[in-house]
């Protein structure tokens, strides 16, 4: 985006590679994807970014600065949301999902998840594997059912 246009209208659907009526936009911006609901857009008008203050202000304030960032052709700041780990959990559990929905048993969810550990029948009753992917198929029920919400918010301890 040129310095004079930077933020407004125009400038923003110049980058939309999705158009979704008149006030939502899916920009890519220097290689990221955001997605933009404009509130009364005005052709060639500047634009503002209005906060909500709430519980979700600091995942809000990271978002808009890592667009801010990608809008003015600076480098990108990693999200925060989700980390390599929580990535990499968030798949095992939607693997454990859809295995328990074909009817697989914990075991053999858990021959897959963890090939390098074993899992025979002596031990399988008080394996550390068997509670993880126990835990793993549980959770992820819960992201199946709404709480995939909170993936979008950063960890935080709860108060």
């Amino acid at each position: 985006m040129s310095a004079e246009s930077r933020f407004t209208v125009d400038a923003l659907r110049a980058h939309a590679v999705q158009d979704r009526g008149a006030a939502l936009l899916r920009l890519n911006l220097n290689g990221e994807c955001f997605d933009v609901s404009l509130s009364d857009p005005a052709e060639g008008a500047p634009l503002a970014a209005v906060i909500p203050l709430d519980e979700m202000t600091p995942d809000r304030l990271t978002a808009l600065g890592r667009f801010w960032s990608a809008a003015t052709g600076r480098a990108v700041p990693a999200d925060p949301r989700m980390t390599p780990q929580r990535l990499q959990r968030a798949r095992q559990m939607l693997r454990a999902v859809d295995a328990r929905e074909t009817g697989a048993t914990y075991r053999t969810i858990a021959r897959f998840l963890f090939p390098q550990h074993e899992n025979d029948a002596t031990s399988w009753v008080g394996s550390a594997i068997r509670e993880t992917t126990i835990r793993l198929a549980r959770d992820g029920m819960k992201l199946v059912h709404g709480g995939y919400r909170a993936l979008l918010r950063r960890p935080r301890r709860e108060r």
